[in-house]
């Protein structure tokens, strides 16, 4: 697996996929990459470089805990492009990656090409996802085996009462079967370090990320899924407003992992997306 320093000495790894003009994919979790897969075939027309976050996967864990935050984050992206010698680069993130990703857009737009924000986190732009738009989009699903205990553990969580996160894991996936079951424990957080530091006080400024981003001059496609409960489409479509070359894509039937709900869909649309500006 090839690896390379940060700038604060910690050895980052990552690993390739495919062949074809690179993607650099950055994880949510922050959690083993190897969840991402191979995005559900897009490194056929991709070479995938999929980065391991600082004390996930095989990279090492950082002398300095606060490391992890996420804006921090963003200096392990520049230096792993810098490593790679691309003087711009097609940048993907899923989920919580997706607040690295913004993050980098708005530090250096001059080494971005093109941006994807697939099941996007608004997180680094102050946009609040309320509980009532989140228990609408999960309504939609009020047809499942699952439903019942599934939507009352989203209401505790949603209104402050308590309620067991583990419970609402079927609503983050298209279809709830073995598959997803075996996808969802493998994607599992393993740092808590990582986890609790990601966004801890200073990690998100969201008054100067936004000004960034209205003069962001890449195009930026942001894809979510039409059940996805982590990142609502009418949540997705305000983010995307934030951007001056913006195209929202909802994928059908999909939920927070869209290449595992329909593979060919989201290869579609993902590479025409690159295809286009590349």
């Amino acid at each position: 697996m090839p690896t390379f320093i940060a700038p604060d000495g910690t050895r980052l790894a990552y690993r390739t996929a495919g062949s074809g003009p690179p993607l650099i994919c950055v994880p949510g979790g922050p959690a083993d990459s190897r969840y991402l897969g191979d995005l559900g075939g897009l490194a056929a027309h991709r070479r995938l470089i999929v980065a391991d976050l600082r004390g996930t996967g095989r990279s090492a864990q950082p002398a300095d805990p606060s490391t992890y935050r996420c804006d921090r984050l963003v200096d392990d992206i520049e230096a792993l492009r810098a490593h790679l010698d691309l003087p711009r680069v097609d940048l993907l993130g899923h989920s919580a990656g997706t607040n690295v990703a913004v993050q980098y857009a708005a530090r250096h737009p001059e080494r971005l090409r093109t941006l994807l924000l697939v099941g996007p986190s608004t997180r680094a732009v102050g946009l609040e996802i309320t509980g009532r738009t989140r228990r609408d989009l999960a309504r939609l699903r009020s047809g499942e085996p699952w439903f019942a205990s599934a939507y009352a553990a989203l209401e505790a969580l949603t209104e402050g009462a308590g309620g067991d996160p583990e419970a609402i894991t079927p609503f983050f996936y298209g279809r709830w079967d073995d598959a997803a079951r075996q996808h969802h424990s493998a994607g599992r957080p393993r740092n808590e370090d990582a986890v609790a530091h990601f966004a801890a006080e200073g990690a998100f400024t969201p008054n100067a990320t936004r000004e960034a981003l209205a003069v962001c001059p890449a195009p930026v496609l942001l894809l979510t899924g039409e059940y996805d409960v982590n990142s609502p489409p009418r949540s997705v479509a305000e983010l995307a407003a934030l951007f001056p070359d913006a195209r929202l894509e909802v994928q059908p039937a999909a939920g927070h992992y869209p290449w595992l709900d329909d593979a060919g869909r989201f290869v579609a649309v993902t590479e025409a997306f690159l295809a286009r500006h590349g």
